[in-house]
């Protein structure tokens, strides 16, 4: 059972990743409505406003995308807080993973429940036509997230791993 101390770090990265996600959203859709794109590092790197209705990578179910993704979030949300609730005491490090993916997928489920338009994504990689889907910081936190957590998530099995086969002996 994780400490209060544990629960509060989840709870704050969950809530810092979307109070950033929306202020720099809110900044993207105020700036870059009224243009093509704004170079940062040449062709390399754009911020470009792009209405995602779907998934990553653009995936769609249809003319019911919206409120599938927005069930799935809201079902995502809930299982990371009990994971969270849940996990050993002394692992900070997967309170921060599951907070970075809890608030990255809390900062996605905003926008589908504010729009109809879908996620604001602004953040433009590529060169020429080969580029990376366009994301957002809530899909950054989302990706770093998952990460870190199939990471402890390996350590754990790991340190189980040496525990029983130390008591095997």
């Amino acid at each position: 059972m994780p400490s209060a101390g544990e629960r509060r770090l989840f709870v704050g990265t969950a809530l810092g990743v979307l109070v950033l996600d929306a202020l720099t959203k809110l900044v993207a859709e105020a700036y870059l409505l009224r243009t093509t794109g704004v170079s940062v590092a040449g062709e390399w790197f754009q911020l470009r406003l792009v209405y995602n209705p779907g998934a990553a990578f653009g995936l769609h179910l249809g003319p019911y995308s919206r409120w599938i993704f927005l069930g799935l979030a809201l079902g995502a949300i809930v299982l990371l807080a009990r994971m969270s609730a849940s996990a050993a005491a002394g692992d900070r490090f997967r309170q921060l993973a599951l907070g970075l993916v809890a608030g990255g997928a809390a900062g996605n489920l905003v926008d589908r429940i504010r729009s109809h338009r879908g996620v604001v994504d602004f953040l433009d990689f590529g060169i020429g036509n080969l580029r990376w889907p366009t994301f957002n910081v809530a899909d950054i936190a989302v990706s770093c997230g998952a990460v870190a957590l199939a990471i402890s998530l390996w350590i754990e099995d790991s340190r189980q791993a040496r525990h029983e086969a130390a008591s095997a002996r």
